[in-house]
């Protein structure tokens, strides 16, 4: 009788637990999380006398199967590169290689052969004209060469903002997007849908963010990737 009723106790006390308001966004982003990668290489140097640089970005695996993986970023990001690797799951470092850039919407796609990694599912692109004021996501690597100098460990990191504006080609965020973010899928925060990519942001002004618009991104896959349901 005992078990019994401390069974029922627990079970009590279970369905009292309370609900918060952002469990369901706590949920959304635990899943998209794995789909993000840390992109690192090396790129030329800004002057010729110096040596290359290493550099980070991040990317976002759109497609996988057992015939690898494909991963989203854009294309300043790996412009140049050479030693190109994505992170995955914060762990296992594999090669990848850019099979497509367009430098006019600043979007790239690299390949992998790690197969069947969890894979974010784009959308259709939507005007966003009326959703001004929504409050968004980014999730990318901030600068990940500070946080292992300081010993911190590597890990996904999660900024809000909101949709500021709607720029041509470009969506105005109120996103910081540090270097290193460039790439991560910014999206909307109650449902989840992707909207674009973290592209840049203003140096006078750090806290208007852009983001290529996923229209962009569509019409780029469009063209180059139509094998894998593009």
């Amino acid at each position: 009788m005992r078990l019994i009723a401390a069974a029922l106790v627990a079970l009590l006390l279970s369905a009292c637990a309370p609900d918060y308001p952002d469990d369901r966004f706590v949920a959304l982003v635990r899943t998209m999380r794995p789909s993000v990668v840390l992109l690192t290489m090396r790129v030329p140097p800004e002057k010729k006398k110096d040596g290359y640089d290493d550099a980070y970005g991040t990317g976002l695996v759109i497609a996988s199967g057992g015939w690898g993986s494909d991963i989203l970023t854009v294309a300043h990001v790996v412009d140049g590169a050479y030693n190109l690797h994505a992170t995955i799951g914060n762990h296992e470092k594999v090669p990848a290689r850019v099979i497509a850039v367009n430098n006019d919407t600043d979007v790239a796609l690299l390949r992998t052969a790690r197969a069947n990694l969890p894979a974010l599912r784009l959308g259709a692109a939507t005007d966003l004209h009326d959703q001004i004021g929504r409050d968004v996501g980014l999730l990318g690597y901030p600068i990940p060469d500070e946080f292992q100098d300081e010993q911190l460990g590597l890990a996904t990191s999660l900024g809000t903002g909101r949709l500021s504006s709607i720029r041509n080609d470009a969506l105005e965020v109120t996103l910081q997007i540090v270097p290193g973010e460039s790439g991560g899928p910014i999206f909307l925060i109650d449902t989840g849908k992707i909207i674009g990519l973290a592209d840049s942001r203003f140096d006078d002004e750090r806290s208007i963010g852009f983001a290529v618009p996923l229209g962009d991104v569509l019409h780029f896959l469009h063209k180059i990737d139509r094998d894998h349901g593009f």
